[in-house]
């Protein structure tokens, strides 16, 4: 539902309809119930007139052009965007701000779910509602994660009654989802916080991931950045590209130059370019092998 971390946005449109309409101050009495009640868009539209704004975000014109009118029609909700793909989508959100993103999961490129996750890590992440043609399979998998979707064609009781109900995700939720689709592509970025703005690093870019207490470094071409994901599922995420070496590393096989060993006999890996070594595990050294020996160059 939309809760409190929506409070920010609603509250700044409450603000100023109370300035235009002449009160000349702020109505606190609407914002302290709106806190308290922290509820739905039904409970929000009872205690004022701001609209919310939803992101429409589908790579096909007609299912955008369906959507905005869709929308024009449920009292309460402004568009404020529509976009095409996912990389103007996550500019948008930024800039814009909404509430809610419609977001169609099989876009070329950046799938819509790859689209999710990298918002989730704004701030104040929208709500989201996936627009898909998805088959029952997949449905039921949506709804054991209590993810919000719609069905082309997308209908206006059933736009409204989602809007309704619309929930920010977990990262949980969305890395669930991703594994009960084996027809979506993985993702092809890693999104990382960089001076207050939402930065992509492509996944061919990046030599390891290190674990680091509760946060993972990413190492990358061009530098480091930590990154608030579990090693583990970022391991089961990126099995075919990466090779997990050791308790704190997982390692791109096409980063490893050689395996090698140490004064002391430990086993090693060495990267191309930088020439930085990385410790490896007894336990890891058989999987590493047969990953470094199968890669294809």
């Amino acid at each position: 539902m939309l809760l409190g971390l929506q409070y920010r946005r609603l509250t700044d449109k409450i603000k100023e309809q109370s300035l235009r309409s002449g009160l000349g101050r702020e109505d606190n009495s609407v914002l302290s119930v709106f806190y308290l009640a922290g509820a739905s868009g039904d409970c929000i539209r009872k205690m004022t007139s701001a609209n919310l704004d939803i992101l429409v975000v589908d790579d096909e014109l007609p299912a955008r052009d369906r959507l905005r009118r869709l929308i024009g029609d449920v009292p309460g909700w402004d568009v404020a965007g529509v976009c095409g793909s996912g990389d103007k989508a996550l500019e948008l959100v930024e800039t814009l701000n909404p509430a809610v993103v419609l977001l169609d999961i099989r876009m070329p490129g950046m799938t819509g779910i790859e689209v999710a996750r990298h918002m989730a890590l704004l701030p104040a992440p929208p709500a989201i509602i996936f627009v898909s043609a998805y088959d029952e399979y997949a449905i039921e998998a949506f709804d054991a994660q209590a993810v919000g979707y719609l069905l082309k064609p997308v209908r206006r009781d059933k736009l409204e009654r989602a809007l309704q109900q619309a929930s920010r995700l977990t990262a949980a939720q969305l890395f669930d989802v991703t594994l009960t689709d084996t027809v979506l592509p993985r993702r092809q970025n890693i999104a990382v916080r960089f001076r207050d703005e939402l930065r992509l690093i492509p996944l061919r870019g990046i030599r390891f991931f290190r674990a680091d207490q509760k946060y993972v470094t990413v190492s990358h071409s061009e530098g480091e950045h930590l990154i608030d994901e579990s090693l583990k599922l970022l391991a089961e995420e990126f099995a075919v590209e990466f090779v997990r070496i050791h308790r704190a590393y997982l390692v791109a096989v096409g980063a490893i130059e050689a395996i090698e060993r140490d004064a002391d006999g430990k086993h090693l890996v060495r990267l191309y370019d930088s020439g930085e070594t990385l410790p490896v595990s007894r336990r890891r050294l058989a999987a590493l092998k047969q990953a470094f020996e199968g890669r294809t160059t």
